[in-house]
């Protein structure tokens, strides 16, 4: 008899071969004494004591878990309190909060789709957008990054009644903008819906970080979709779409990933509640992550190293073969960081980069010591330093 386990046994063995295979690395509590660069909690609101003591105060009260789907008994009034101050912090007419920001990706693209929608997606947008469209029963056209134009073609070429462009709103990988007041302008011409993933904007990105939407002055359009995340500068957990009732009801009646997914844990909702209070009495976080953020750019530059102009938070030094990747890596593990390491598949051959996350939390004295990482990683690959 074929062995069903023999396919992927050999699907292993190739990307072992090719070096593509993946490998769970757990942290301790004190994430081993290094300095995160990698995750994203942005403003350091994960373990500000005001947003552990909500949701360890949540835990108490409602239980490890919200029971069940937010239309049976997992909406609490904690659900509802967040909804509202999403909605009212970001400047959207309505809220709707999922158990992660991938679910509320999915959850919109396939509510908003079906077999007479064009789904005009940017070529490097999220993975919950680019599943979102492999799933729905609508076409799909995939443009260049960040290309207007091509988006205007998309839309004026369409047969199809409907359209809906998809973008990230700051992109996670090289952390650039997303044009979106010429992409809101195109979609409103050809009568498209304009949904933008917000997960790297938020926090980080407009007044007091209200993301990029807000900083466009499109907070309030009603053809304007949001998605976003709680987990980064939030520090919490979960997701959310903003945007009009029309838009909220629709998911809510038929957004699956939201009927038949276990609801928002209250210990999560009521964290985000509390760091969305502190993101927004506290605008010094913003500016502090931001000039963190430019500070880190300036040091690679400096080194001689190639580093993306930092939007947001995210920054990536492009250093090529995988190799020299891993080794810049254990480069900064030797300084005391911890930064992301992108090698293929996630990223095309020779294209492998360093992605760091600024922290509104580091010193100067971080900064500092990952400015002599970066020049010797830029020795290890033999490029000049511009100094």
């Amino acid at each position: 008899m074929t062995d069903p386990l023999q396919r992927l046994r050999d699907a292993y063995s190739v990307r072992t071969v090719s070096g593509h295979t993946r490998r769970l690395r757990p942290r301790t509590a004190t994430g081993d004494g290094l300095v995160d660069l990698a995750g994203s909690d942005y403003l350091g609101l994960s373990a500000d004591e005001r947003v552990v003591s909500a949701a360890a105060a949540s835990a108490l009260t409602w239980g490890a878990g919200s029971t069940g789907s937010r239309l049976v008994t997992g909406t609490t009034v904690l659900h509802a309190d967040l909804e509202a101050a999403l909605a009212r912090f970001c400047g959207a007419p309505d809220a709707l909060v999922f158990s992660s920001d991938y679910l509320a990706g999915l959850a919109a693209v396939a509510a908003l789709g079906g077999p007479d929608v064009l789904l005009v997606s940017d070529a490097v947008n999220h993975a919950s957008f680019v599943d979102a469209c492999r799933l729905t029963r609508s076409r799909v056209t995939v443009t260049p990054h960040r290309d207007v134009a091509a988006v205007e073609r998309a839309l004026a070429a369409r047969p199809e009644e409907h359209a809906v462009v998809l973008t990230d709103a700051l992109f996670g990988v090289d952390g650039d903008l997303a044009p979106l007041p010429e992409l809101h302008g195109v979609c409103r011409r050809s009568g498209a819906l304009l949904v933008v993933n917000e997960a790297h904007a938020l926090g980080v990105v407009g007044d007091r970080g209200r993301g990029a939407v807000y900083a466009a002055g499109l907070a309030g359009e009603p053809d304007v979709v949001r998605t976003l995340t709680l987990a980064t500068s939030l520090g919490s957990q979960g997701g959310a779409v903003l945007g009009a009732p029309e838009v909220i009801q629709e998911l809510i009646d038929r957004g699956r990933p939201f009927a038949f997914d276990t609801g928002l844990a209250p210990a999560s909702a009521a964290a985000a509640l509390t760091a969305l209070r502190i993101l927004s009495s506290t605008p010094e976080l913003v500016a502090a992550v931001r000039a963190r953020a430019s500070e880190l750019a300036w040091a690679a530059r400096s080194a001689g190293l190639l580093v993306t102009r930092p939007d947001g938070a995210v920054l990536t030094v492009r250093i090529g073969e995988a190799e020299d990747a891993l080794h810049a890596h254990q480069i900064f593990a030797e300084f005391g960081f911890e930064v992301g390491c992108l090698r293929p598949p996630t990223v095309p051959d020779g294209h492998a980069c360093l992605r760091l996350t600024a922290k509104a939390t580091l010193s100067d004295a971080d900064v500092a010591r990952a400015a002599r990482a970066f020049t010797a990683v830029s020795r290890s690959l033999g490029t000049p330093s511009r100094h």
